[in-house]
């Protein structure tokens, strides 16, 4: 039952980056960048499908993989409430991006700092709503492969987030540091 509220979260999110990238592109601003500056990114989609396979398997009483760790019903709960916020949050941080929003790093064009809305309380809410998610299929379906998808996630979500920063220092200089010393990175 809780792994529908995952599908419904993934749905949720990736209709959002899409939908949000299609109006960008009608104003002419080109909000997808995924791989330009690294191309080891491309490695990331086929480890995204396989996860996304596994929780429609354990949805779906398909063919599965990995031994259930310890299941808790109450856990599973706490999961599924976790996917559903994760889209509210995660569609909160796209309304608050307005036109800076952009997927991967914009050098030429970034768009104007944001700092306020969902950006107010985590200078990445979006990443945020993605570890919850990470989160919520690993209490929904505690198994190991899902475990090993939740730290190499919150790494990879570290990794980017840290290449961004990087990237906002050098655009934004001391009006990105005087943020960081607002709003914590996460929460």
């Amino acid at each position: 039952m809780q792994g529908y509220f995952i599908i419904f979260a993934l749905i949720a999110l990736i209709f959002c980056v899409l939908f949000r990238s299609r109006q960008l592109k009608k104003l002419g601003i080109k909000a997808v960048h995924f791989g330009k500056i690294d191309r080891k990114d491309f490695f990331i989609p086929p480890f995204v499908l396989l996860y996304f396979y596994l929780i429609a398997a354990n949805s779906f009483d398909l063919p599965r993989m990995g031994a259930v760790l310890d299941h808790n019903e109450i856990a599973a709960w706490l999961g599924a409430a976790l996917c559903v916020l994760a889209p509210v949050l995660f569609l909160w941080g796209v309304i608050s991006f307005g036109k800076s929003f952009r997927v991967g790093i914009d050098l030429d064009k970034p768009g104007a700092l944001v700092s306020n809305g969902a950006f107010s309380i985590s200078r990445n809410p979006l990443y945020v709503a993605f570890m919850m998610i990470l989160i919520g299929v690993f209490l929904i379906f505690p198994t190991w492969i899902f475990f090993a998808y939740l730290v190499a996630g919150v790494w990879l979500i570290d990794r980017q987030v840290c290449r961004e920063e990087n990237s906002l220092r050098e655009i934004y200089g001391k009006e990105y540091d005087a943020y960081c010393n607002k709003v914590r990175r996460y929460i």
